[in-house]
């Protein structure tokens, strides 16, 4: 089920999970034999590097599943992949970005999953923003040269890398609201949880609220499943008022986390994250010498220069 080499997937998102793999591969049960269940699946970096024999992907916004869906019935490729790139990168770096425009209306138009990989890699931090009518509406990163020879092959070995994982397991895509997966978990099965940080992070596909939490904390308690949650703790400024109130009864673990993504200043700042589980849950991990440890502020100064 696990794998050493982190699977980085082609789709970008704020709060991917890639560097927190490994902590939350490391507190899966070891006699977990169900389905790996995801009612918010994003990027799918987490269950692409668990590598479950058998998973539940779903999400509410139907671009991320329709773009997985197309890699698991081989309807999108490497080689395809590239070649869409090459020309569209071609495209966009002859009319010195404003081609990116064109396929973001082209793409609230008609939907073509290439275009929304090709949209992905190319706006500002990568992000993943709908307007309320639906449209994808993040503006260009200003990189007419974005599409060169060796960002297109990380992204199709990317898409290569997600082909190859659908492959060795049985995995299901689906969009659907997240109540609706998780009323589907059996107590064989592993749900992972990883909602839109609640006063964080929004877009229209997946705005959250404190309604939204408290339903989630509810379907969580009534699940015969186990869990993992991911969410955040606190960071310099404030803290998750959740995590001492509707998750407070759970087993909760906790890791520094440095999000570089971004696009409010406010928004780039260490964050102490967290893990909420059912189960009985702990982690260890080799720390550096204290003189090399760095606080949460130290980490903030470095990074800002």
């Amino acid at each position: 089920m696990t794998t050493h080499r982190i699977l980085v997937p082609p789709i970008k998102c704020q709060g991917i999970k890639t560097k927190l793999v490994p902590w939350i591969k490391a507190i899966i049960p070891s006699d977990f034999d169900g389905r790996w269940i995801e009612p918010f699946m994003g990027s799918g970096v987490v269950a692409f590097n668990v590598r479950p024999r058998k998973a539940l992907l779903a999400d509410s916004n139907p671009h991320l599943i329709n773009f997985y869906q197309c890699i698991a019935k081989g309807e999108i490729t490497a080689a395809i992949t590239r070649r869409f790139l090459e020309r569209e990168g071609a495209e966009l770096l002859r009319s010195k970005g404003e081609y990116y425009y064109l396929v973001r209306e082209r793409f609230n138009r008609d939907g073509n999953p290439l275009d929304f990989i090709f949209l992905n890699r190319a706006c500002f931090n990568g992000m993943i923003r709908f307007n309320r009518r639906g449209e994808f509406n993040v503006p260009f990163c200003r990189k007419p040269n974005r599409f060169v020879q060796a960002y297109i092959t990380k992204i199709s070995n990317q898409v290569q890398a997600v082909a190859d994982a659908c492959a060795l397991g049985d995995y299901e895509f689906r969009c659907q609201d997240y109540s609706v997966t998780i009323a589907e978990a059996s107590a064989r099965d592993l749900l992972y949880c990883d909602p839109p940080y609640i006063a964080r992070h929004t877009d229209y596909f997946n705005g959250w609220d404190e309604g939204h939490e408290r339903q989630l904390a509810k379907l969580l308690a009534d699940t015969q499943a186990r869990f993992i949650l991911s969410t955040w703790h606190g960071n310099e400024f404030r803290t998750n008022q959740f995590i001492h109130s509707i998750w407070a009864r759970y087993s909760i673990l906790t890791k520094d986390h440095f999000y570089h993504v971004g696009a409010k200043e406010d928004n780039r700042n260490p964050m102490l994250e967290a893990l909420v589980t059912n189960f009985s849950a702990s982690y260890e991990e080799e720390k550096p010498p204290r003189a090399v440890q760095m606080t949460l502020l130290e980490k903030k100064a470095v990074y800002n220069g």
